[in-house]
């Protein structure tokens, strides 16, 4: 999941040409998309449509439409503007269940593919792993399609990371446990490169990553791929440990042919 904050056609165009084959989602970073013109704004979800991708506001918009009890005029307006989906998130504003359940109702009902997040903008009001995978489970029973795992566009104090950044092994067992196999329908929101790699060294190549800036998705796609440092030097002790690579061997030249 691709996090932009104010691309314009041109360069979302170029996003596209280059980099659209790895993206999936498509999200207008918290209320970016409200300062907008609108006309503008159903030009660009017209062209990432037309591409396949999901799109969606980000969760903070519909947080403000909740306080303002616009819950349903939010719906109406993403679907009628060109998002195909949306984000449904309580960072900053408690959601009691029952409202929450009924949030996602609601976006499906308006034709719109429902995305949760989970977790906390504030860092001293934190979930645990538990609550975090226990609401992300509700979720999905709910009518999620997938859920994020709030990480912000920092990455630092909040969900699965300290405040330097660093992920804690112990919440990511502890979540990936209680997910089981549900745990492919979330989506880490992982902004910084080390976060990255640990995940896909944790759960591999095709773990869900999202609020990646829109100029290091080749970046990450060479990570997945065993293309940089983090990942490749792994790859490189496991076959020097099962003997399916020697530095010293010489490779047999262009050509040549081994008899027997």
């Amino acid at each position: 999941m691709v996090i932009d904050t104010g691309l314009g056609l041109a360069v979302t165009a170029d996003l596209i040409e280059t980099s659209g084959p790895y993206i999936d989602h498509w999200k207008l970073g918290f209320g970016t998309s409200a300062a907008v013109p609108r006309d503008l704004l159903r030009r660009k979800l017209a062209l990432l449509a037309s591409h396949g991708f999901l799109t969606y506001p980000g969760g903070t918009l519909l947080e403000v439409a909740i306080v303002q009890q616009h819950c349903r005029v939010f719906m109406g307006r993403a679907r009628d503007l060109g998002f195909s989906a949306v984000e449904i998130s309580d960072g900053t504003l408690p959601l009691p269940l029952v409202r929450r359940r009924n949030v996602i109702r609601c976006a499906i009902d308006a034709g719109l593919v429902a995305i949760t997040e989970v977790g906390k903008k504030d860092p001293a009001a934190q979930p645990d792993a538990r609550e975090l995978a226990d609401l992300a489970l509700q979720d999905l029973e709910w009518g999620a399609s997938w859920v994020l795992v709030e990480g912000r566009e920092s990455g630092k104090g909040v969900g699965i990371y300290d405040k330097e950044g660093e992920i804690s092994g112990e919440m990511l067992d502890q979540m990936a446990d209680v997910m089981g196999d549900k745990i492919d329908r979330l989506i880490w929101e992982a902004p910084l490169k080390p976060q990255q790699a640990a995940l896909v060294g944790r759960f591999g190549n095709d773990v869900g990553l999202g609020n990646v800036r829109w100029d290091e998705v080749l970046a990450l796609e060479a990570l997945r791929a065993g293309l940089r440092f983090e990942t490749l030097q792994p790859i490189v002790e496991r076959r020097k440990s099962l003997g399916q690579w020697k530095p010293e061997q010489i490779e047999k030249a262009l050509g040549v042919e081994v008899s027997g």
